[in-house]
């Protein structure tokens, strides 16, 4: 049995996966076991919906002729990904996770365009066969959306449990309009972001990629008598 040590230690963004299927069981039991994450007020905000098999084939089909007709996505946006005008070191943490992405990758900073076609892989979910979408109510505020994190967290270590991988995508955001339409959630709920589930292609290069963590004196103060 994996501990939850190397559950931290393992999960990764993985941004290219097989196409062996995955268990609609396992992802139930994975969701249901997750539902224990904590919840203010035991609110559990969290609403999902799993896209797979056929579904997934029609919902990729339709992506890939949006993010051609569309490739900003579809703003208005209901809420920014990313704050303005970022600070530091928020904004250099930022930067260096994509610079060592597409050094990996052998993509350099000036070719633009080539940057942009890797991105939208993104809306293929990387190749992964399933994935699910993480909705909130509209009426729900920041410490609601902290209990979104928790349970998706919670969600993506006992993936690891179950052998398989993940990456959430809160780019799926800027897409909220097609998304909205082809899951037809409640007019009160809103899109927060969507994740890629399945097992890692080993051979991917981009899979190389550990994001760096700042050590634990940059994020930590000890009041310790």
């Amino acid at each position: 049995m994996m501990s939850v040590t190397q559950a931290v230690a393992s999960r990764r963004s993985v941004r290219a996966f097989l196409d062996t299927p995955v268990s609609v069981d396992t992802i139930r039991d994975v969701l249901a076991k997750a539902s224990r994450a904590p919840s203010g007020g035991n609110l559990q905000p969290w609403q999902i919906h799993v896209l797979a098999g056929d579904a997934m084939a029609r919902f990729k089909a339709i992506m890939a002729k949006r993010v051609q007709e569309a490739p900003m996505g579809e703003p208005p946006y209901e809420f920014d990904v990313y704050p303005k005008d970022l600070k530091a070191p928020y904004s250099n943490y930022r930067f260096q996770v994509g610079e060592d992405m597409y050094g990996v990758l052998g993509i350099p900073r000036e070719d633009k365009l080539a940057r942009m076609m890797w991105f939208a892989n993104n809306y293929q979910f990387f190749g992964a066969p399933l994935a699910i979408f993480c909705y909130v109510d509209r009426q729900m505020g920041a410490p609601q959306w902290s209990d979104l994190g928790m349970y998706l967290q919670t969600v993506m270590l006992l993936l690891r449990e179950a052998g398989l991988d993940s990456c959430p995508q809160e780019c799926w955001s800027i897409f909220h309009k097609t998304v909205d339409a082809f899951l037809q959630p409640p007019a009160e709920q809103m899109l927060f972001c969507g994740m890629a589930i399945g097992y890692k292609d080993s051979d991917a290069v981009v899979n190389r990629l550990v994001a760096r963590r700042a050590p634990l004196e940059d994020f930590t103060t000890f009041h310790v008598d």
